[in-house]
């Protein structure tokens, strides 16, 4: 039976506790760096190099393509959607995992963002099983409970973790509490 898993990854902290246990159950499993989301490049490439740090540590391969880093398409694609961008964002990185673990006859596709507590894991889910199909599954699996795993492992071995969740929108929305303040003000 072919056991290759097409993993999408979002960063390596969110990898970690996936990769280990996809490992565990058998899968071999090839990690894909795709995230036109994230705001700015410079995050984006310490998110991509801290994925292929874990790529490396765990023993698989990681596909990055840094010529499809596409913010402006991303910023196209949720314009005037803002309050639904998520599912937008989920979707255009959930269809190029999809693209490539077809081309790369994966019988399997999944993704981190079914590790974070942060995430809309139902729509993730959703998303996933209407895009699997055919000669390539959505591999479904609630990788929440790695949770805890995956932030203790990326600390002790010094992996980025970022404090957003990747766009712009993310961002201001982490740091708007700052608007006003000076540093008197603390």
């Amino acid at each position: 039976m072919d056991t290759r898993i097409l993993l999408h990854i979002c960063c390596g902290p969110c990898s970690i506790s996936v990769i280990r246990r996809l490992q565990d159950q058998g899968y071999a499993v090839t990690g894909f760096f795709h995230n036109p989301n994230i705001h700015p490049l410079s995050e984006y490439l310490k998110r991509r190099d801290g994925c292929l740090e874990v790529a490396e540590r765990l023993g698989i391969k990681a596909i990055v393509k840094d010529e499809e880093y596409d913010p402006k398409g991303f910023l196209r694609a949720v314009a005037w959607r803002e309050d639904n961008r998520c599912f937008h964002c989920y979707a255009m990185r959930l269809e190029r995992t999809v693209s490539i673990a077809k081309r790369g006859r994966f019988p399997f596709f999944t993704s981190t963002l079914l590790y974070s507590k942060m995430q809309k894991h139902d729509e993730i889910a959703r998303l996933g099983k209407d895009m699997g199909g055919g000669k390539t599954a959505f591999h479904y699996e609630d990788f929440r409970t790695g949770w805890k795993e995956g932030i203790e492992t990326s600390k002790e071995w010094g992996i980025y973790r970022q404090q957003y969740c990747g766009c712009i929108h993310s961002e201001f929305e982490r740091y708007k509490g700052q608007l006003g303040k000076t540093e008197k003000d603390g």
